[in-house]
């Protein structure tokens, strides 16, 4: 007897894990990572608790499964940008903003692993940063970009500052960019 196929024709344990994912990550936006449970994550799936667990060995595993998710995800935004060189900066920041919009629990979640002291999710963390930031870079060196470590760093620390404009809901806060 083979493995059961969605309608898509991928394994049902695939498309399960990622419904797993995508509830943890809205569980753990919603209650934080110290009070949210499995159970919760499971309750969201419909499936039991135990089955979670088919996937994913501990909460921390499962956190960090879904913080990299996220981290994938906005290298994904970021690499379906198409800008002329003059204009990368400016439309990589759109991407993002798209993406805060639209998943808006996985930009919770970047903010509460930077204060997580298990170490399997600060390393999805400090792997999630550098995986980005050397993403970011390549794209400025390639578009020509004066000084890219410099404008890098300024980029990511914008991204940083929209994070915390979004989590604590004061779009005030967000960067300012000089009109182009």
């Amino acid at each position: 007897m083979g493995k059961m196929k969605s309608k898509t024709g991928e394994p049902a344990a695939v498309n399960r894990r990622e419904e797993i994912l995508e509830a943890a990550v809205a569980v753990f936006a919603e209650h934080g990572y110290y009070s949210a449970t499995t159970a919760q994550v499971a309750e969201r799936v419909g499936i039991s608790q135990p089955y979670v667990f088919k996937f994913f060995k501990s909460k921390a595993e499962l956190f960090a499964a879904a913080l990299k998710l996220a981290f994938e995800r906005i290298v994904r935004a970021f690499s379906g940008v198409n800008a002329s060189s003059d204009r990368l900066v400016q439309a990589m920041i759109q991407a993002y903003e798209e993406l805060m919009r639209t998943h808006h629990h996985e930009i919770v979640l970047q903010m509460q692993a930077m204060v997580i002291k298990e170490e399997p999710i600060r390393q999805v963390m400090r792997e999630g940063m550098s995986q980005v930031t050397a993403y970011v870079e390549a794209r400025f060196r390639e578009a020509g970009i004066a000084q890219p470590e410099a404008a890098v760093s300024t980029f990511m620390a914008n991204g940083m500052l929209c994070n915390i404009s979004a989590v604590l809901e004061m779009p005030e806060l967000k960067p300012k960019h000089p009109e182009r």
